[in-house]
């Protein structure tokens, strides 16, 4: 029997530095999408120089918009990547494995972050399961803006192989993705009915810090680990800060 055959979803926004590393390790995959929101720079010809089918989407959100690149693949399993993760030659190879005899609606796969250039091991970064891997008739992706995931109908198996993510490209494209990540996470709590207050920011950002840094043993990671640490601490505090000045704008 043929192994299944798979498609690879990837959403994009001016990604002309990382797509074509993603692309190329993705080359043994049977078609390869990209929805794209808006890009002004070469993301596109990126895309298409690489043999993707491009469809563009302007933003939905993180949920719905990579919903509806699975939506655009041909094939019944998916396999969904950001921009700025890889998949190594090994995880292609475990992949292709257990899609010639699929045993479960999705499998789950260990993620290595790099952040400045240093692969976290502590804090929850290792081994970062997710699920990315999965039979499109069996899961849908959740409809939040951000932290979103796979809702899956079946039993979920475990890969080994890794996917090798780029969490950053330096620290003015982390305050980039803190800016919009605290705003998405803002609106969906808000959208909750959920207030909040510049006490509640100081609060919660502080214990962020201590958890992963001391109690998880994030300083294990050197500096980097420090930063991370920070970065998480700052995203939660102008998360909730930008929910209290939602609260002020509408009351």
């Amino acid at each position: 029997m043929a192994a299944e055959k798979m498609s690879v979803a990837i959403i994009t926004l001016n990604e002309e530095e990382r797509l074509a590393d993603c692309l190329a390790s993705v080359a043994f995959a049977d078609e390869v999408v990209v929805v794209d929101s808006g890009s002004t720079d070469r993301t596109v010809a990126i895309a298409e120089s690489h043999g993707a089918r491009v469809i563009a989407q302007a933003w939905l959100g993180f949920g719905r918009q990579k919903q509806c690149a699975i939506d655009q693949c041909r094939n019944q399993w998916v396999l969904v990547l950001d921009a700025d993760e890889r998949i190594p030659a090994a995880t292609a190879k475990e992949i292709a494995s257990a899609l010639e005899h699929p045993a479960y609606a999705a499998y789950s796969l260990p993620r290595q972050n790099f952040f400045c250039g240093r692969w976290l091991k502590r804090a929850g970064w290792w081994p970062d399961r997710v699920v990315r891997l999965f039979d499109k008739a069996k899961a849908r992706m959740s409809d939040r803006l951000v932290h979103e995931g796979l809702v899956i109908d079946g039993p979920v198996g475990a890969l080994q192989g890794v996917i090798v993510h780029h969490a950053n490209r330096d620290l003015r494209h982390t305050l980039a993705k803190i800016n919009n990540y605290s705003s998405a996470g803002a609106a969906e709590l808000a959208k909750a009915g959920r207030k909040g207050s510049l006490l509640q920011a100081t609060g919660r950002a502080s214990w962020a810090f201590v958890h992963n840094y001391l109690l998880r043993r994030g300083f294990l990671d050197g500096r980097e680990g420090f930063l991370q640490a920070v970065c998480d601490a700052v995203n939660i505090f102008f998360k909730y800060a930008k929910l209290w000045e939602h609260g002020r704008r509408d009351g």
